[in-house]
């Protein structure tokens, strides 16, 4: 099937030195340290993705949780059991990643397990910039987003070494921060500040408990904790997969728990819930109170933890849209790479676009809601695939596989949730659902139809051939045997993923 744009590998008017440029997005090379130990390399995939979870949300989800948890003994235990949600989600989603090892996350799960349609709308509604409500900017915070998205964008565009560089810096100012407050809610304990953790005044509710508005609590708390399925995006480009991917998750998911749940008892132990609620910037308001003289600390902590939340997301979506296109899903010219520094230059471009029309939204809860209920849809999709392959492909080779009793209680909350949100907010939630069956039509249109019309594969080929000479960048050069080995499916072999023997094939 011939993909949204027809696939331009290398254009003849370019260079020979750029056709038979040996780069390829096997980046292991670059996001790995050149240290042989295995321990050194798995420190470093832990670490990238602990940096990808931690990022704004502590600092602002705090509030959207109490809100709608109505007490906050139970905004604890929608924090504490969302950890336990997402570390299940995490599993699931490791033995997915080592039986279809290919980079995209959840995109080429959904698409390689449902089909093209299926992956086609996943892939829809991340190209597409949420914005439910629309307010005029302020124009000076606007700016400064947009300026440190653009920096951003560059450093991932320059290298990826740097790119992971920045990951762990700023990871590790995420996690001082976190431990200042956590040390501090201690201090607080041993002073006898405690009022709000004392059962009878935890679970004191300050508005009537409504199941709906729990719903919307974990959709709330599940934005602190995305980024779980970061390396399921990069795949291909982790040094041995197969044991870092889980032990990764098995590190990484529990800690950032840990640090949450003792970060939001901190914060009660300085602040009521009525405080907590007027504050638009839990931490920084937790720092004012305590901190005195150095509560400067929390605001320069939230805004550092932002930048490195926006470093990860550019990071891993990139090669989400790289995915795509190399399956024929979106234009050919973001499944390309610089010829040099070999990395994604188009899909970055792209990303940092489509971010830069978020920034017309100002309802940062309405937005987290609305995207927390389009991206649990597509997680229960795609574990209700792993349940799906058990039963199409059994003897499939799973170098990790877990028990189906995970997948089945990870499904069981994502129904309890999806139905209650859109229960409580059926405007936002149905007004993402119309959008992804936007997608629909386009895909019938862009990628089922084969024979579109000459002028517009010329017009597509020029645009194409434009954009390579823009951004200096080709097709990864891939395997001539792999091309010709599944002639006839969406797309060639020459589009698919490198897996570990193809990587081995073309070191041979």
């Amino acid at each position: 099937m011939v993909g949204l744009f027809p696939p331009l590998c290398i254009h003849p008017g370019l260079p020979l030195a750029w056709t038979l440029s040996p780069c390829s997005l096997v980046l292991s090379h670059h996001l790995i340290p050149s240290a042989d130990s295995a321990q050194s390399k798995s420190s470093c995939i832990f670490f990238c993705l602990l940096g990808n979870i931690i990022g704004s949300g502590i600092f602002v989800s705090p509030k959207g949780v109490l809100e709608n948890a109505s007490s906050v003994g139970v905004a604890l235990f929608v924090w504490i059991i969302t950890g336990v949600i997402t570390a299940i989600g995490a599993l699931c989603y490791a033995e997915l990643g080592v039986t279809i090892p290919k980079s995209g996350g959840d995109y080429s799960y959904v698409k390689d397990i449902f089909g093209g349609l299926a992956g086609f709308l996943r892939l829809w509604i991340a190209v597409l910039p949420l914005f439910p409500t629309c307010f005029p900017p302020e124009n000076g915070l606007r700016l400064l987003a947009a300026v440190c998205l653009l920096l951003l964008t560059w450093v991932n565009c320059s290298s990826v070494r740097w790119a992971t560089r920045v990951q762990d810096i700023f990871t590790a100012g995420k996690l001082l921060a976190l431990a200042l407050i956590i040390i501090m809610g201690l201090v607080q304990v041993c002073k006898g500040e405690y009022y709000w953790l004392e059962p009878a005044n935890a679970f004191e509710p300050f508005q009537d408990y409504d199941v709906g508005l729990i719903a919307l609590s974990f959709l709330q708390g599940s934005f602190a904790y995305g980024g779980w399925n970061f390396l399921n995006y990069v795949t291909e480009e982790l040094v041995d997969p197969y044991v870092n991917l889980p032990r990764a998750i098995f590190i990484s998911i529990p800690l950032v728990t840990f640090v949450y749940v003792f970060a939001n008892i901190a914060y009660v132990t300085a602040m009521s819930p009525q405080e907590l609620l007027a504050s638009n910037a839990v931490a920084v308001t937790f720092g004012e109170k305590l901190l005195g003289v150095m509560s400067w600390i929390m605001p320069i902590s939230v805004a550092l933890s932002t930048f490195g939340g926006v470093n990860g997301s550019l990071f891993t979506s990139s090669r989400l849209f790289f995915a795509g296109a190399r399956e024929g899903h979106l234009p050919s010219l973001l499944a390309m790479i610089h010829v040099k520094r070999c990395t994604p230059i188009p899909a970055l471009l792209f990303t940092c676009l489509s971010t830069l029309l978020m920034l017309c939204t100002s309802d940062m809860y309405t937005l987290i809601n609305y995207v927390g209920f389009i991206n649990y849809l597509f997680y229960g999709v795609t574990v209700a695939g792993q349940i799906v392959l058990r039963i199409k492909q059994p003897d499939m080779h799973r170098p990790i596989k877990i028990s189906l009793i995970w997948p089945v209680i990870y499904l069981l909350f994502w129904a309890f949730l999806l139905i209650f949100s859109l229960y409580s907010e059926p405007v936002v939630c149905g007004i993402g659902l119309a959008i992804m069956l936007t997608g629909v039509p386009v895909y019938f249109l862009g990628v089922y139809w084969q024979n579109k019309p000459q002028c517009f594969d010329a017009f597509v080929d020029k645009m194409t051939y434009l954009g390579q000479k823009l951004c200096v960048v080709v097709y990864p050069a891939e395997s001539k045997s792999n091309s010709d080995a599944d002639e006839g499916q969406e797309m060639t072999e020459a589009k698919a993923p490198l897996s570990k023997a193809d990587g081995d094939d073309l070191k041979a």
